[in-house]
Order: structure tokens, then C-alpha cells, then sequence
């Protein structure tokens, strides 16, 4: 186990370096430092002299990968490619374009991404897993069918409609939950509340039909047919032994999902002007900030290979084939 761990993160750093030049070319090429120093200036009336200076303050003057003018080392060094990007690996996330500390403010904004993403995710897993057993309990019959028809409705509204049709409702008319905003401590699940809520109900009609998927080909296999001729009962069929068998594929879909944890939601946190990640990213890119850009992708690029790390462990702990292959 410990050998498969070490060349599984072996394999994981050069995914990570072409993950980070593909990103540092599609930056730095598309959009030069020229470039960038416009934007934030002002594309009117910007002299070549501020742009030079905008540069100088921030280290873009410098070449993107090597630097002929300098000597030994700081050919590779002395360049924005060294200086910007490989500090990465470290989490050396740098300063932003307007100079603020971007591993500050992940810090502290990660806390209101989780606590949405983690209540959403736990919640809505559970919900849809529960509902899709009721489905497949219930199958043939007019329960599955109405059933599946009101997954597929829910699936097929967007999710602004729930996020503002929410709001609406339980803000505005019901009063029990504030339409945006965000407060530090326990007085934190009022605002995080509504969001987490619209999340589950907005990802059920999808995640239900899937699951139901799953449990439906586990259902026609022969060791729930052997489970049944022994008598028992059809609820601890599903529970006990289809369920726990649909693991593998319930794990695979849930680390897709895993880097929003702590990435946060970009949709639902802009709407509900939470501080949390989300927000954080959607912000640098109408700012054109890429050094905070750059940074969230190196963060969930890394969080999505620990996230498929962490699905081979655990499909060890529930397929025993597995560990012995």
C-alpha cells in the first residue's frame, strides 16, 4: 500500500508542472504583461513609462522563462515563469496584482466556502442516495414513475431559478433566513442555511437518477437474488447489501465534486455575497487579477488529484479485490 501511495504521488507531480506551464502559457502568452498593465491602468491615455513601472513594482518586467541578459543561475531564475509560478509547489501563493496576500485571504476566506460545501455535499449525498433506493424499492409501480418525472422536471430548471425563486421565498416573503451576507462564529448558519438548502434541492433530481442507475444494474445480479431466497427482506436487500456493493461508483462521483469543498461555489456565493473562495475567484476575474487566477487553479488542480488519491484508498477499505490485486 505504501509503495502504490508514493508512485501514485510520484505520478502526481509532473501532471501538476504541465498543469502549471499550461496555465502560465495560457496567461502570460494570450495575455502579455503589456497586456495586463493596460488593464489594470486603463487602456486611454497609458504611457509607456507607467507601464514599465506597473511592470517594475510587480515583477513582470522580467522574461517569461529564460533570462539570456543574466548569468549561471538566474537564467532560470531571474524569469516570471521561476519567480511566479514554481512557488506553487510550496503554496507560496505570492502577493496579487494589487498587492495583497493571497495565502491570507484563502486562509481566511476558505472557512465560508466549507461551510456551505461540506453541509451541501454530506446532506445532498445522503438525500439522494435515500431517494433513489425509494425509487428503486418502489420500481414499476406509479411511485417510481411520478417520481422520476419529478427528478427529471427538477434536473431541467437552472440554478439561478432555485437560488433567486429561494430567496424570494424564504428571504424576502418568509423572513426566516438573510437573502445575502455572511457573519463569523455561530451566527453563521443564518446565512449559510438558505444556500446549503438550495444546493440539496437543486442537485437532487440529478443525483437521484444516477443513483438510482447504480442500484438498479446491482439489482438484477445474482447475489441479490441469493439474498432474497433466503428470505430476506426487501429493505435490508437494498441497505445492506446493494448499497454497500455500489460504493465504488457512489466514491467516484463524490471526488469529482471534492475540490469544491474548498474552492467554494461560484454561482452561489456571488449570488449571496458570502467571502468565500468562490467569490474570491470570480472577483480576480473581473479584475483581471490572474496572479489570484493563477492561483485557485494550481489549488484545485492539486485538491482534485489528493481527491482521486484519496478515492483509491478508500475503494481498498470497501472492495476487498482490490487490496489483493
Amino acid at each position: 500500500m505504501i509503495g502504490y501511495l508514493l508512485r501514485r504521488l510520484l505520478y502526481a507531480f509532473p501532471l501538476l508542472l504541465g498543469i502549471n506551464v499550461l496555465t502560465f502559457i495560457l496567461f502570460f502568452v494570450v495575455n502579455t504583461p503589456d497586456d495586463m498593465a493596460r488593464m489594470h491602468l486603463g487602456q486611454k491615455h497609458v504611457t509607456p513609462e507607467s507601464v514599465e513601472k506597473w511592470k517594475r513594482e510587480r515583477g513582470y518586467d522580467l522574461p517569461l522563462f529564460w533570462n539570456a541578459k543574466a548569468g549561471g543561475t538566474e537564467k532560470v531564475t531571474g524569469t516570471i515563469f521561476y519567480q511566479k509560478s514554481l512557488g506553487l509547489f510550496l503554496f507560496r501563493f505570492g502577493r496579487s496584482d494589487d498587492g495583497r496576500d493571497i495565502g491570507a485571504d484563502i486562509g481566511q476566506r476558505m472557512w465560508p466556502s466549507l461551510a456551505i460545501a461540506v453541509p451541501s455535499l454530506l446532506v445532498g449525498l445522503l438525500v439522494d442516495i435515500s431517494v433513489a433506493l425509494l425509487l428503486v424499492f418502489f420500481r414499476l409501480t406509479y411511485l417510481e414513475f411520478w417520481g422520476v418525472a419529478l427528478c427529471v422536471a427538477a434536473m431541467s430548471v437552472s440554478t439561478l431559478f432555485y437560488i433567486i425563486g429561494g430567496q424570494y421565498l424564504v428571504g424576502k416573503l418568509l423572513q426566516l433566513t438573510p437573502i445575502s451576507g455572511y457573519d463569523t462564529g455561530l451566527n453563521a448558519w443564518r446565512f449559510v442555511a438558505l444556500p446549503v438548502l438550495i444546493g440539496i434541492v437543486a442537485g437532487v433530481g440529478s443525483g437521484a437518477r444516477w443513483y438510482r442507475t447504480l442500484f438498479l444494474e446491482e439489482v438484477e445480479k445474482d447475489y441479490v437474488r441469493t439474498a432474497r431466497a433466503k428470505g430476506l427482506p426487501e429493505p435490508r436487500v437494498l441497505f445492506a447489501h446493494v448499497l454497500r456493493n455500489a460504493l465504488i461508483p457512489i466514491l467516484t462521483g463524490v471526488v469529482v465534486v471534492l475540490p469544491l469543498l474548498f474552492t467554494g461555489s461560484l454561482i452561489t456565493e456571488s449570488f449571496f455575497a458570502i467571502p468565500g473562495l468562490g467569490s474570491y475567484t470570480i472577483d480576480a476575474i473581473n479584475q483581471q487579477d490572474f496572479a489570484i487566477v493563477r492561483s485557485m487553479v494550481f489549488l484545485g488542480s492539486v485538491l482534485y488529484i489528493l481527491g482521486l488519491l484519496l478515492t483509491d484508498i478508500s475503494y481498498t477499505l470497501v472492495d476487498p479485490r482490490v487490496r489483493l490485486g
